[in-house]
């Protein structure tokens, strides 16, 4: 019996579409100016690093930059939420190979570090304006943040669940400050120069303290 295509085939059929020759030209101009402008970020910092110097590394007119993004912070913000978003998978697999809370957190911890150890001149870059008050608001509220700040509420939960740590261990207050103490440790990882070794040692020390009271006895 032949196949009679219902009314919801036929509209899923219809809504793929084949993406036009002007669209995956300007899928490539974006690709070209976000690839020079992660290599100037790096190179000259983001205060350093020009429009035009981007569109000129990029091979192309700064019309064609402005064409495909707001502007200079536009640029850094999707630079940003790539690697946030790189950063979230790199720690969630690492957390996934932890062995208690306490390992488990420091694979965390050590996992965001060497992330970053790979990229510190962007970083630097990333860390440099996140004081600031424009972007370095808008930076902090990226949506990945708070997807990394969950995987630290997330772990705390789970050794509940298994009975690590008290029904009473103030979940909410606990994931803040370990975070807190994520990003503290930057001072020392970006700038610093310290190995990841010794940021292991810091981060151990931080978490014990700040577990302190919250396990089960």
């Amino acid at each position: 019996m032949k196949h009679v295509p219902s009314n919801i085939e036929v509209a899923s059929e219809t809504q793929v579409r084949v993406p036009t020759r002007r669209a995956l030209a300007k899928q490539q101009t974006r690709a070209k100016v976000l690839s020079a402008a992660r290599r100037l970020f790096s190179e000259q910092g983001y205060e350093g690093a020009t429009i035009r110097d981007i569109a000129a590394e990029a091979g192309m007119s700064t019309g064609a930059v402005f064409a495909n993004f707001t502007d200079k912070s536009d640029l850094f913000r999707e630079i940003m939420i790539a690697d946030l978003e790189a950063l979230v998978e790199a720690m969630r697999e690492a957390a996934s190979r932890g062995r208690g809370i306490d390992d488990t957190l420091v694979k965390l911890f050590s996992a965001g570090y060497a992330f970053y150890k790979s990229r510190l001149p962007l970083a630097r870059a990333a860390f440099g304006i996140s004081w600031l008050p424009d972007q370095g608001q808008e930076l902090r509220n990226l949506p990945p943040v708070e997807t990394l700040q969950g995987l630290f509420y997330e772990q705390l939960a789970l050794a509940v669940e298994r009975g690590e740590l008290s029904q009473e261990a103030e979940l909410k207050l606990r994931s803040q400050m370990l975070f807190d103490s994520y990003q503290a440790n930057y001072q020392e990882a970006i700038f610093g120069g310290w190995s990841l070794e010794a940021l292991q040692a810091k981060s151990k020390d931080q978490i014990r303290v700040i577990l302190a009271g919250a396990r089960r006895d």
